[in-house]
């Protein structure tokens, strides 16, 4: 039986450890990194190679690609694809960027889908806000929640129609973290009716999407002690304010936001509610931990779980790539290099 776990793996390809490990856990799905990535025909194998291990054809495979500073995909075998905050800088018009945007979501769905890879971690949903750190900054749609909702949703209906799910993230909203949760534990102490019409908007306007990463944040207003990914109340308002009824998924449990064990993290984040786990750099020792925590994918996570793959469309919408890619690049007027940031490296985004 599955367990509620996502796991990444060290290399180009399974080692005999890896596939026993896989084997007898079960995970839901996996994650791939640059470390991951070598050519097409490698890729292929390993996701082919990952489903084999468990024995699931279907099982998700996961990658944060994005664009700009986060794309684990790119040259020279993939197209090198723009950061979240060019769309409207290209075009000066939410109309265009809108279409713009939706149009590279697809033609990143249609790099994913050739080698094996069906869920996207995208549409960055969070508002920068003023003054706060720039692990965000450009992998945002835009500084207001308006634009940040419809461009949002732009990216999501892009990978819809290519066949690779969209992962909404990082909820309820990372954009007024002052600090780095790869590193340390942000806490965000605007009150709730502030967070409701800023940080909370665009997540709730996009609550029908199929899957959501949490924040490993603590919001005050929310809970005083606990990260979203671990508190209950968090979950709750994710639940029933955000209206919000796909799997959620927490981020990477070994950032340094999080304290504890890795057993530890998983238990607190599965108790608090989270659907399923995520565990990224591929450490044995550490996977084992965290597998020592987690349980069984059953009741309303498993329901949630088959609901969202059963979005998948199995015939993609109709694309012409090599038309498509040209259109793309061309309206994007040389902003395919503009990413300024702090590097989010191998660590989850």
């Amino acid at each position: 039986m599955t367990s509620a776990a996502i796991y990444g793996c060290l290399g180009h390809r399974l080692t005999e450890a890896e596939k026993a490990f896989f084997a007898e856990v079960r995970p839901w799905g996996f994650i791939l990194f640059r470390r991951n990535i070598d050519t097409p025909e490698q890729v292929r194998a390993l996701t082919d190679e990952l489903r084999a291990s468990i024995g699931d054809p279907e099982a998700p495979i996961l990658i944060d690609q994005e664009g700009g500073r986060v794309q684990r995909m790119g040259p020279p075998h993939w197209p090198k694809y723009p950061p979240g905050n060019a769309y409207l800088k290209a075009t000066n018009e939410l109309a265009q960027a809108r279409e713009l945007t939706r149009l590279g979501a697809r033609l990143m769905a249609h790099d994913l889908r050739e080698v094996g890879v069906t869920v996207d971690l995208l549409p960055v949903l969070d508002v920068p806000a003023p003054g706060a750190h720039d692990i965000i900054g450009d992998r945002a749609y835009g500084v207001d929640p308006e634009t940040v909702a419809v461009l949002g949703r732009a990216a999501a209906e892009g990978l819809l129609a290519g066949g690779v799910l969209p992962c909404i993230k990082h909820m309820p909203g990372h954009g007024r973290a002052f600090a780095d949760s790869h590193k340390d534990l942000p806490t965000v102490h605007a009150d709730f009716e502030t967070l409701d019409s800023w940080d909370f908007a665009p997540f709730k306007a996009m609550s029908d999407m199929p899957l959501a990463m949490t924040a490993h944040i603590v919001f005050t207003a929310l809970d005083k002690k606990r990260p979203a990914t671990q508190s209950k109340k968090a979950v709750r308002m994710m639940r029933e304010h955000l209206g919000f009824s796909g799997l959620i998924m927490t981020d990477d449990l070994s950032m340094q936001a999080l304290s504890g064990s890795l057993s530890e993290r998983a238990h607190q984040s599965l108790k608090a509610g989270c659907d399923v786990v995520l565990h990224c750099n591929g450490d044995m020792a550490e996977m084992k931990d965290v597998a020592e925590a987690t349980g069984k994918l059953k009741g309303g996570a498993r329901s949630r779980a088959e609901a969202a793959l059963a979005r998948i469309v199995r015939t993609p919408e109709p694309l012409d790539p090599v038309a498509g890619h040209d259109r793309f690049f061309k309206a994007m007027g040389g902003r395919m290099d503009v990413a300024k940031g702090p590097d989010v490296g191998e660590a989850q985004a």
